[in-house]
C-alpha cells in the first residue's frame, strides 16, 4: 500500500525539474490520511510530482494493486514533492541506502546511465507515435542498461514535448541567436545545443525564471506546455514555436540491491502492474500537454509557424548536436540504433 510522505511543497524545491518539468500537474483531490497498513517490504521511492497530481494518482493506484496482488508482501512508499530533494540529492540518499528508488528526470537518468538521454537528443522525434515506436524497440537496451549500472526499471514516466517560449517570435535559427534564452544549469544536452546553434545562455536554476523574465534577465525559455501553466511563464511570454526541441524522459527506477529483496514470483508481479499503470500515465500525461497547449492559446500565447525550410535548418542543427554528444552522452552504436529505428518507421533515409 502507498503511503505519501509530505513535508514542503514541490514548488519550493523545484531545483529537480529539468527541461520539461515535466511529470504531471493538474490535481485531482489529495489522499485522506488515514491509516493505512504497511507491507511487509516498503521500496521508499521519492519524487518530484505533487501530492495529488496525475501522476501520484496513479501511483496511487499501482501501489494498492501491488500490495493486494503480493497479498500485502510489497509495498511502496512515495516522497512526494521534492521533499528528499533534487535529483542529485536522491541519488545519494539510495547510495547510502535511505532511500531505494526515484522517479527521475532525464538529468538524474543520465547521472545513472548518460546513455538513456540519447532519447532527448533536440529536434529527433517530430511526433508522439515516433517516440512511441522508437522507445519500444529501444526499451530491452535501456532496461539492460540500467540493470548493469544497479538499477532495475519500474516504469517510464516521459514528460512529453519540450518547446521553445518567447517574448518575440522565433521562427528561425537567426531568431533564437537573438534572444536572452535561459539554460538550466548542470544539462549538457541543452548546453550543447545553444552552442551549436551560436546562443549565449543564461544560466539560472528553475526558481528564477519568473522573476527574470520579468526584469528581462532572460526573454526566452523551453518548457513543456503543462510545466509552463504550472510554472506561470506563460504571463511573460507571448509566443510559443511550433517546433518540439525535445522530447523530455522521465523514469522510476529502484536500486537492484533493494528490488533482490523480493521474492522471484513477486518481482514478476511488480514488473506485470507496473507495465500497465505506465502505460496509463503515458497516455495521462500525453492527453494534458496537449491540453496544456490549448490553454496556452486561450491565455493568449501566439503559435509561431515555421517554413520547410526553417524547420529543416532547426532538425540540421539538431543533427549535429547528436554527433557532438557521441562519446559524452552515448556512444556510437546507441545513436546508430535509435536513428535506425527512426529510419525504419518513417520509411525513409535520413
Amino acid at each position: 500500500m502507498i503511503r505519501s510522505a509530505r513535508g514542503s511543497t514541490w514548488a519550493a524545491s523545484g531545483a529537480a525539474l529539468t527541461l520539461g518539468l515535466c511529470l504531471s500537474f493538474f490535481l485531482w483531490p489529495a489522499h485522506a490520511d488515514a491509516a493505512k497498513p504497511k507491507a511487509k517490504f516498503e521500496l521508499k521511492i521519492a519524487t518530484i510530482a505533487p501530492d495529488g497530481s496525475t501522476w501520484m494518482r496513479i501511483m496511487d493506484d499501482l501501489a494498492a494493486e501491488i500490495f493486494q496482488e503480493t497479498g500485502g508482501d510489497v509495498g511502496l512508499k512515495f516522497y512526494a514533492g521534492g521533499v528528499q530533494g533534487e535529483d542529485a540529492v536522491v541519488l545519494r540518499k539510495i547510495r547510502a541506502g535511505q532511500l531505494h528508488g526515484g522517479g527521475f528526470t532525464g538529468v538524474g537518468l543520465g547521472e545513472i546511465a548518460s546513455a538513456v538521454r540519447v532519447m532527448e537528443t533536440p529536434f529527433l522525434f517530430r511526433d508522439q507515435s515516433e517516440v512511441n515506436a522508437v522507445q519500444q524497440k529501444m526499451e530491452p537496451v535501456f532496461d539492460e542498461l540500467l540493470r548493469q549500472a544497479g538499477w532495475e526499471l519500474l516504469g517510464w514516466s516521459d514528460v512529453g514535448f519540450v518547446y521553445l517560449l518567447s517574448k518575440s517570435p522565433i521562427a528561425r535559427t537567426e531568431d533564437l541567436r537573438r534572444t536572452k534564452m535561459w539554460l538550466w544549469e548542470g544539462d549538457p544536452l541543452a548546453e550543447a545545443l545553444l552552442k551549436t546553434l551560436g546562443v549565449a545562455p543564461v544560466p539560472l536554476p528553475i526558481t528564477d525564471v519568473v522573476t527574470s523574465l520579468q526584469t528581462g534577465m532572460i526573454d526566452a525559455v523551453y518548457t513543456s506546455p503543462t510545466a509552463c501553466i504550472a510554472l506561470q511563464w506563460f504571463t511573460r511570454v507571448s509566443h510559443l514555436t511550433d517546433l518540439p526541441v525535445t522530447h523530455a524522459v522521465g523514469a522510476v527506477v529502484v536500486s537492484k540491491e533493494a528490488f533482490a529483496k523480493i521474492s522471484p514470483a513477486n518481482q514478476a508481479k511488480v514488473k506485470e502492474i507496473c507495465r500497465k499503470h505506465f502505460a496509463r500515465l503515458s497516455q495521462a500525461i500525453e492527453e494534458e500537454n496537449k491540453a496544456s497547449l490549448g490553454v496556452l492559446q486561450q491565455k493568449g500565447v501566439k503559435l509561431v509557424s515555421l517554413s520547410a525550410a526553417d524547420r529543416a535548418a532547426f532538425e540540421g542543427v539538431g543533427q549535429e548536436v547528436q554527433e557532438r554528444l557521441v562519446g559524452q552522452i552515448y556512444p556510437r552504436e546507441m545513436l546508430d540504433q535509435v536513428l535506425a529505428a527512426l529510419r525504419e518507421i518513417r520509411g525513409t533515409q535520413r
